[in-house]
């Protein structure tokens, strides 16, 4: 059994805490927050901890899982990969380049398992998407995006999410994970733009954005993301992949609003139209809901576990992601393009 230790109890904290509570393979030894926080039942038995630092040596877990913001990241995984711990770390994995690297080379010199929230690489609608892509070869357009318009407690964490990350960055990186999957290609240049909509956010942030990234065999993709009460209900959900041999499309469940978790990974059909026919609709009837897919992830790292898997190139496309989103980020701060150096 693996004795895990949940770092961060907002709503995706909750949400994995929940996942291995459930999971016989699993043990919840504790969990630790900065502050009171309110849990649900199947997780208020459970002792809870304001200190990371007390909580790691009294407990010794096997594994930790860290849902805290994105800026402490990099120091707690490697913490807890320094006391004998595997991780799981929610994305993305740090907030700069040089902490991603040092995080994945401390789990490799480690022998330490290291698991990013890449959610999507659990859901089976975003794997039939990706595996129908690829069927149709490149180079491809990719056009990805999720607005959320959110409003009393969306908009408070989005507020707190702002603080060290926006939006491009924290919800950039699955999507950019999907494009890299889909082409074999180096990303090579990155593009951005970004406008702050509110001054209920810090004046060096902005809470709209959209970049787009070109690679090596000229495929190129467009990400946009913007959180805030003024945001669009229109057009906030497009999952597009096009190439010479047709095009890929994910189609969100009618009246899932924007700002719901469950909106996120939502895609319930999945359309293929290669190019000179028809469309055909596959229908993804039990698709997997947000709590769903954490207990996925929960069992696949169970199984990076007990299986001893080797998790280096899942590291490694981690750490692309946040190199390509922080490249988009710098684009926009700076109005300039930026290039990417090449990542071995």
């Amino acid at each position: 059994m693996i004795r895990v230790l949940v770092v961060g109890l907002g709503q995706m904290g909750q949400s994995h805490a929940l996942a291995y509570a459930t999971n016989p393979a699993y043990q919840v030894v504790g969990l630790v927050n900065r502050s009171p926080v309110d849990l649900p039942e199947a997780l208020a038995h459970l002792p809870v901890d304001h200190d990371f630092d007390a909580a790691l040596a009294r407990l010794n877990p096997d594994m930790v899982a860290i849902a805290t913001y994105s800026d402490s990241h990099a120091q707690l995984a490697l913490k807890a990969m320094d006391a004998g711990a595997h991780v799981f770390v929610e994305k993305p994995l740090a907030t700069t380049v040089d902490e991603c690297e040092r995080v994945a080379d401390t789990a490799r010199a480690t022998g330490r398992k290291l698991m990013v929230g890449h959610i999507l690489r659990h859901h089976p609608t975003w794997q039939a998407l990706i595996a129908e892509a690829r069927a149709l070869h490149g180079p491809y357009v990719f056009r990805l995006n999720l607005n959320q318009r959110s409003t009393g407690p969306a908009w408070e964490i989005h507020k707190a999410l702002m603080q060290s990350t926006p939006p491009i960055v924290d919800c950039g990186v699955h999507y950019v994970d999907v494009m890299c999957q889909i082409t074999d290609s180096a990303p090579v240049e990155v593009r951005g733009m970004g406008l702050r909509l509110s001054d209920e956010i810090a004046p060096d942030m902005y809470n709209y954005g959209h970049f787009q990234v070109l690679f090596e065999d000229g495929s190129c993709g467009w990400y946009e993301a913007g959180w805030g009460p003024m945001m669009s209900e229109t057009a906030h959900f497009v999952k597009d992949v096009v190439s010479p041999g047709g095009a890929v499309s994910l189609r969100a469940p009618q009246g899932v609003g924007s700002a719901d978790v469950e909106g996120h990974t939502a895609a319930d059909q999945l359309i293929v139209a290669p190019t000179g026919q028809g469309e055909t609709c596959h229908e993804f009837p039990d698709s997997p809901g947000h709590q769903a897919l954490c207990d996925r992830q929960a069992a696949a790292m169970a199984q990076a576990i007990t299986e001893n898997q080797d998790l280096t190139r899942h590291a490694k496309d981690a750490v692309r992601s946040v190199a390509i989103c922080l490249a988009a980020d710098e684009s926009v701060r700076s109005g300039q393009p930026v290039r990417l150096k090449p990542r071995g």
